[in-house]
Protein backbone atom coordinates (compact mmCIF):
# COMPACT_ATOMS: atom_id res chain seq x y z
CA UNK A 1 0.00 0.00 0.00
CA UNK A 2 2.91 2.34 1.09
CA UNK A 3 4.58 1.71 -2.18
CA UNK A 4 1.91 2.22 -4.43
CA UNK A 5 0.92 5.98 -2.68
CA UNK A 6 4.94 6.61 -3.34
CA UNK A 7 4.12 5.68 -6.91
CA UNK A 8 1.44 7.51 -7.51
CA UNK A 9 3.25 10.65 -5.98
CA UNK A 10 6.04 10.05 -8.35
CA UNK A 11 3.81 10.08 -11.06
CA UNK A 12 2.29 13.15 -10.24
CA UNK A 13 5.70 15.21 -9.75
CA UNK A 14 6.70 13.50 -12.95
CA UNK A 15 3.49 15.46 -14.80
CA UNK A 16 5.08 18.43 -13.09
CA UNK A 17 8.22 18.07 -14.42
CA UNK A 18 6.54 17.02 -18.30
CA UNK A 19 4.92 20.44 -17.75
CA UNK A 20 7.86 22.60 -16.99
CA UNK A 21 10.01 20.98 -19.77
CA UNK A 22 7.40 21.70 -22.27
CA UNK A 23 6.80 25.69 -21.13
CA UNK A 24 10.63 25.71 -21.43
CA UNK A 25 10.78 23.78 -24.82
CA UNK A 26 8.19 26.30 -26.20
CA UNK A 27 9.55 29.40 -25.33
CA UNK A 28 12.73 27.87 -26.64
CA UNK A 29 11.31 27.38 -30.00
CA UNK A 30 9.62 31.25 -29.78
CA UNK A 31 12.71 32.66 -29.14
CA UNK A 32 13.88 32.49 -32.62
CA UNK A 33 11.30 33.54 -34.33
CA UNK A 34 10.50 37.28 -35.34
CA UNK A 35 8.22 39.62 -34.16
CA UNK A 36 5.54 39.07 -36.97
CA UNK A 37 5.75 35.27 -35.85
CA UNK A 38 5.27 35.52 -32.41
CA UNK A 39 2.33 37.93 -32.62
CA UNK A 40 0.83 35.67 -35.33
CA UNK A 41 1.48 32.41 -33.07
CA UNK A 42 0.11 33.89 -30.08
CA UNK A 43 -3.16 35.56 -31.60
CA UNK A 44 -3.60 31.69 -32.96
CA UNK A 45 -3.05 30.13 -29.53
CA UNK A 46 -5.65 32.68 -27.94
CA UNK A 47 -8.14 32.50 -30.19
CA UNK A 48 -8.04 28.36 -30.25
CA UNK A 49 -8.23 28.80 -26.43
CA UNK A 50 -11.26 31.10 -26.63
CA UNK A 51 -12.82 29.14 -29.68
CA UNK A 52 -12.27 25.86 -27.04
CA UNK A 53 -14.17 27.58 -23.87
CA UNK A 54 -17.35 28.71 -26.07
CA UNK A 55 -17.53 25.34 -28.54
CA UNK A 56 -17.44 23.63 -25.22
CA UNK A 57 -19.71 25.44 -22.86
CA UNK A 58 -22.20 24.91 -26.13
CA UNK A 59 -21.64 22.00 -27.55
CA UNK A 60 -19.47 19.47 -25.40
CA UNK A 61 -16.27 18.08 -26.31
CA UNK A 62 -16.91 18.54 -30.31
CA UNK A 63 -18.29 21.77 -29.73
CA UNK A 64 -14.15 22.54 -27.87
CA UNK A 65 -12.47 21.04 -31.15
CA UNK A 66 -14.07 22.69 -33.84
CA UNK A 67 -14.33 25.70 -32.00
CA UNK A 68 -10.43 25.71 -31.01
CA UNK A 69 -9.94 24.98 -34.71
CA UNK A 70 -12.08 27.91 -35.99
CA UNK A 71 -10.75 29.92 -33.34
CA UNK A 72 -7.04 29.38 -33.71
CA UNK A 73 -7.46 29.55 -38.19
CA UNK A 74 -8.79 33.15 -37.47
CA UNK A 75 -6.60 34.31 -34.51
CA UNK A 76 -3.39 33.09 -37.01
CA UNK A 77 -4.94 35.51 -40.09
CA UNK A 78 -5.62 38.48 -37.62
CA UNK A 79 -2.36 38.05 -36.13
CA UNK A 80 -0.45 38.20 -39.47
CA UNK A 81 -2.78 41.32 -40.66
CA UNK A 82 -2.07 43.22 -37.56
CA UNK A 83 1.12 42.67 -37.29
CA UNK A 84 3.92 45.91 -37.70
CA UNK A 85 5.04 45.65 -41.44
CA UNK A 86 8.07 47.86 -40.75
CA UNK A 87 10.27 48.44 -37.30
CA UNK A 88 12.62 51.52 -36.61
CA UNK A 89 16.63 51.29 -37.48
CA UNK A 90 18.91 51.52 -34.67
CA UNK A 91 22.31 51.88 -34.67
CA UNK A 92 25.05 49.97 -32.62
CA UNK A 93 23.84 51.19 -29.19
CA UNK A 94 20.37 50.90 -29.84
CA UNK A 95 19.54 54.52 -30.36
CA UNK A 96 16.99 54.86 -32.96
CA UNK A 97 17.95 56.18 -36.13
CA UNK A 98 16.50 59.01 -37.82
CA UNK A 99 17.24 60.77 -41.21
CA UNK A 100 17.83 64.51 -41.46
CA UNK A 101 14.11 65.44 -41.19
CA UNK A 102 14.41 63.89 -37.81
CA UNK A 103 11.25 61.42 -39.16
CA UNK A 104 12.80 57.58 -37.69
CA UNK A 105 14.13 55.39 -40.47
CA UNK A 106 12.34 52.30 -41.21
CA UNK A 107 13.44 49.21 -42.26
CA UNK A 108 11.69 45.33 -42.80
CA UNK A 109 10.80 43.32 -39.75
Amino acid sequence: MIAKIQCLSNFSENREMRKIAFVAVLSVLTAGCSATEQRTAGTALAGAGTGAVIGGLANGSRGALVGAAIGGGTGAVVGAATSPRECWARDQWGHKMRDRNGRPVTVRC
